[in-house]
């Protein structure tokens, strides 16, 4: 356990020193224009996955949830009013597009939407908003079973032996933010289960690494392919159970999955987060980033881990500002690169990437 608190590795990349006075609030607010510009479908209410396409049909239903918490970003960063109208439209768009419901087979698809409805309700306050979260969370909450794999939370409706690391840590951080609005001690426990079946089943203590999946079916074998959002998911739950609990066990692993990421899923020839291509893979590093830039903010955060971390992230942003930015302030899938396959995940991870430098960095 105090080998846990991972501290710097030998292999993690040496960031180089970060440039002094971005005006990243300016940086940012081109990005997310960016977004809106490019991807917005305002007569439907929705993204679609390719820029510049009036085609209805352009549309996947989990990376809506995360590009509206890019605009979400913007709305708390500028109060801009014109972010927020964007809330509503959207809240309908997705809803009708996808066949009149919030529901589908895939559980990790409906916390994704889960979580963004709990950020519109957290900063507006409108109980709509809570109300879908409710909603979604009640029919999430089916995904647990102990049947197979001893627990943990099913991948999809119809593969309730699958246990990925995709529909734990969401649920995870899901569960814990229930737990503050509406304190329901159920809620509290099943983050702490989801926790401890992750722990034991998909994390790797001695190095930090988060595996994909459980198989039920197959003798519980394991999936050890690593990406950095089950990484990030996993960063996030145990950040939000180490703010509610204070144990910091919690903190610890939080850190350890986090060095974990700049070791050893990193560009090491860049000094930033690897290309992990276009489609699902394109928000991956983006999910990473939104729970990483919450655990840098915890004021309980070793100085010597913050600073690293703060180091990586303003490495990051910077390298994608001056390398990866094209002529339409677009992003691809790698950071260091422009115009290296552009889309909507792509896009959506650079901008977290840039809203979260204006929030570290003060804006300015």
């Amino acid at each position: 356990m105090l080998q846990s608190c991972g501290h710097s590795d030998e292999n993690e990349p040496a960031p180089a020193p970060t440039p002094e006075k971005v005006a990243w609030n300016q940086v940012a607010e081109d990005a997310t224009q960016a977004l809106i510009t490019h991807f917005w479908n305002n007569r439907e209410g929705y993204f679609n996955t390719m820029p510049d396409l009036s085609d209805t049909e352009n549309n996947q239903y989990w990376p809506q949830a995360h590009a509206m918490d890019v605009v979400i970003d913007a709305y708390l960063r500028t109060g801009n009013a014109g972010y927020r109208n964007l809330f509503d439209k959207w809240l309908e768009g997705i809803k009708k597009k996808a066949g009149n419901s919030y529901f589908n087979d895939f559980y990790d698809d409906e916390e994704w939407i889960c979580l963004t409805m709990l950020r519109l309700y957290d900063c507006t306050k409108e109980q709509k908003y809570l109300d879908t979260a409710q909603s979604l969370w009640s029919d999430i909450q089916q995904a647990w079973n102990t049947k197979y794999c001893g627990g943990g939370m099913a991948w999809r409706k119809s593969q309730p032996w699958s246990k990925n690391a995709c529909s734990n840590g969401p649920a995870g951080i899901i569960a814990a933010r229930m737990y503050n609005i509406q304190h329901k001690e159920a809620d509290l426990q099943l983050a702490k289960n989801i926790y401890n079946w992750e722990r034991d089943n998909l994390y790797a203590a001695g190095t930090g690494a988060v595996y994909d999946s459980m198989n039920g079916q197959n003798g519980n074998s394991v999936t050890t392919w690593v990406f950095t959002y089950n990484q990030g998911t996993f960063v996030g739950m145990c950040h939000e159970l180490y703010k509610i609990t204070g144990e910091k066990l919690y903190l610890r692993d939080a850190v350890k999955a986090a060095s974990y990421t700049l070791s050893s899923l990193s560009d090491l020839s860049e000094s930033v987060l690897k290309d992990e291509g276009t489609g699902d893979g394109g928000l991956f590093k983006g999910i990473f980033v939104r729970y990483f830039a919450l655990l840098i903010q915890d004021p309980n955060i070793d100085t010597t881990d913050k600073t690293r971390f703060v180091a990586f992230l303003n490495h990051n942003a910077n390298t994608l500002k001056d390398k990866g930015t094209s002529a339409l302030n677009l992003f691809g899938c790698n950071w260091a690169r422009k115009d290296s396959g552009t889309d909507l995940g792509t896009h959506v991870s650079g901008c977290v990437l840039l809203e979260a430098a204006a929030t570290i960095n003060g804006a300015n």
